[in-house]
């Protein structure tokens, strides 16, 4: 079976057109004859390290030929034999202005930046706030689903696309809307989100209770939805509004510990005594957590 380069979804090896998204499949003999440097790039491991501990760094030492793009604003420092470039992705115009909206919609900016190594070399990325950067070593067609403005930077043979959630409920309700980023393989991608990370990996039929908004990335299998908490009186006064994240295996999740929203609330100065999420404050928060 062959792969979409734009969704990633299986297609009959005998397909011209992705029967999901509807884009144009590459013929056998043209990926025959695509030039060896396309192909080093997408074949090539990323030889990367994550340092430090809650302001990381991806270190990422880049071997001749291999190309990045990243998230606008994110790289921290290059050698001078990474050249970069800002550009819309896509090949035709309609491509590139139907990318940028999507992005937006991302939470993302409308340009990308691409990094490209004609000698090796050593580019830096990191978040805007304190958290953790996690990798993701993805095969061919395989996908991952991250919250909405998490992407840092990834190896362009990795596609970058908006997912929706299934469910209302879960795209009203469970923390993250309905939008989502996916990412779909080959190729290593970065993400950045708040706190410290727990990962959890999820048998069949096994679900995980979650705080909206904590949900930091899913693989596809997992079966995301929103649960009422069960009691009114735990809802108005227990801080964590109306709904769970609930999310069903199999496969693995990955959860963080702060979330953006949380890290501004407490940076807020506050004037008034007491604590804002206990007793009657709760009520402004009826329709969820406030994550």
């Amino acid at each position: 079976m062959a792969f979409c380069s734009s969704c990633g979804k299986q297609v009959p090896d005998t397909a011209r057109f992705c029967t999901v998204c509807g884009a144009a499949i590459p013929s056998a003999s043209s990926a025959q004859a695509a030039p060896p440097a396309a192909l080093a790039v997408t074949a090539a491991p990323l030889d990367y390290e994550i340092y430090g501990d809650n302001l990381q760094v991806a270190r990422i030492r880049m071997k001749p030929g291999q190309e990045l793009y990243a998230e606008a604003g994110k790289m921290v420092y290059k050698q001078t034999p990474i050249e970069w470039d800002t550009r819309m992705s896509g090949d035709t115009m309609s491509e590139k202005i139907w990318g940028a909206l999507k992005r937006k919609v991302m939470g993302e900016s409308l340009f990308l930046t691409y990094f490209r190594a004609n000698a090796s070399g050593e580019v830096g990325f990191a978040g805007d706030y304190p958290g953790r950067i996690q990798a993701f070593v993805l095969g061919l067609g395989q996908s991952i689903l991250v919250q909405r403005d998490s992407f840092l930077c990834a190896q362009s043979s990795v596609t970058l696309n908006i997912a929706f959630t299934q469910r209302l409920g879960a795209g009203f309700f469970g923390g993250e809307g309905f939008i989502l980023e996916k990412l779909t393989g080959p190729g290593t991608a970065f993400i950045h989100a708040g706190g410290d990370h727990i990962e959890f990996t999820l048998a069949p039929g096994e679900t995980l209770q979650v705080d909206t908004g904590c949900v930091v990335a899913f693989e596809e299998g997992i079966a995301y939805d929103i649960q009422f908490v069960g009691s009114i009186k735990r809802s108005l006064f227990g801080g964590e509004g109306f709904f769970l994240a609930t999310l069903t295996g199999p496969g693995k999740v990955i959860v963080q510990s702060m979330t953006l929203e949380k890290l501004r609330r407490q940076l807020v100065v506050r004037t008034g005594g007491g604590d804002e999420r206990q007793g009657l404050g709760a009520i402004t928060n009826l329709l969820g957590s406030d994550d």
